[in-house]
């Protein structure tokens, strides 16, 4: 499934049926008169978040969601049907927006969320409606109100406890990969991640939360340099960021003030919120090399980073661990061993699930 975090959508609500014009005239039956029925309730349009979506695909391939017309009014009193109704189905973590894009209509951030964009048009009167005691036999009724149409914007930002973010081949992947049952696209290029994933990492029954793999970020992506107001918006709603830098980078200390710079550009809240840097491909480079971009890194990184290779599965747990400690949950699982067991398949790299 290919994955889509924007999508322009045409709305339109039900129109209202019309009232009926009817009298009754039955064989020995005195007392005839109007009884022309109303016009059913045009369909609303509603959006709604489910399980089970990541993407919204969906609406590649259909743009246009119209609600059923009320039934028209009848004789005998009978109104006429109700118009259905159209959802949208969409993921959890979904924005709507007017035309303009600027305009925020709703924010689905739980399953069962359920918005009214567009309600039906009421249905005309019958002419039993305009029966008076100066006009016993109306002979008028009223059409349906029209229903309400509009274009507007659906824009996904995925919600996950954890966000890894860095600069393109910083081994974001790969790490979500180790750490989660997920299968991204591995390579050895930059940009080799062109949309967002997700995964679940399984660190015991009460210590389990959704990893976000965030595409690589470049300079100027704050003001939309490739497609970085796109990404960083899957960022926003993250708790705590994993910051994860090449090892083999000429410069470290560069490549961490690059992204810093940019999420502060995007959203200053978001340049506050709890960070976890860590070198990654530390396989790479022999441990004094290691040491020494370490020291280059602490020109711009004050703390102490964490030592990680994603590919022989080094300093995962730990790097793990201290996303689950961020996000205030139990330790509960953290005892277990975290070097690979012993009938583990040496031809895929550890993985902590």
């Amino acid at each position: 499934m290919k994955f889509l975090d924007q999508a322009k959508v045409y709305i339109r609500s039900g129109g209202g049926g019309a009232g009926c014009v009817s009298f009754r005239r039955e064989k020995f039956i005195e007392y005839g008169g109007p009884d022309g029925g109303d016009g059913g309730r045009g369909g609303d349009v509603w959006i709604e978040a489910v399980e089970g979506l990541n993407t919204l695909i969906d609406f590649r391939y259909q743009q246009h969601f119209k609600a059923k017309r009320g039934g028209h009014g009848m004789g005998k009193q009978r109104t006429g049907a109700r118009g259905e109704d159209a959802v949208l189905k969409v993921p959890v973590g979904t924005q709507v927006y007017e035309e303009d894009q600027e305009t925020l209509i709703a924010d689905l951030t739980e399953a069962g969320q359920r918005v009214l964009l567009a309600a039906g048009g009421n249905g005309g009167w019958g002419n039993l409606r305009f029966k008076t005691s100066v006009n016993q036999a109306p002979r008028r009724s009223n059409p349906g109100e029209e229903g309400e149409e509009r274009w507007i914007w659906l824009r996904l930002k995925l919600i996950a406890d954890a966000g890894l973010v860095g600069l393109p081949n910083a081994g974001k992947s790969t790490f979500l990969s180790v750490a989660t049952a997920a299968n991204p696209k591995i390579a050895d290029y930059p940009f080799t991640t062109l949309h967002p994933g997700l995964g679940v990492v399984d660190l015991g029954p009460s210590t389990r939360f959704v990893l976000a793999d965030i595409p690589g970020l470049i300079e100027g992506a704050a003001d939309g340099a490739g497609l970085g107001h796109r990404f960083l918006g899957h960022v926003e709603r993250c708790k705590v960021l994993l910051h994860l830098i090449d090892c083999t980078e000429d410069d470290p200390a560069k490549a961490y003030r690059t992204i810093r710079k940019e999420l502060k550009a995007y959203d200053p809240e978001l340049a506050e919120r709890p960070e976890i840097v860590a070198l990654n491909k530390i396989d790479a480079l022999t441990p004094e090399l290691v040491k020494e971009q370490v020291k280059a890194l602490k020109k711009a990184y004050k703390g102490k980073p964490l030592l990680i290779s994603g590919v022989s599965g080094e300093g995962v747990r730990d790097a793990l661990k201290e996303i689950a400690r961020q996000l205030g949950m139990e330790a509960e699982a953290f005892s277990a061993p975290a070097e690979p067991v012993e009938d583990q398949d040496t031809d895929k790299p550890w993985s902590p699930v």
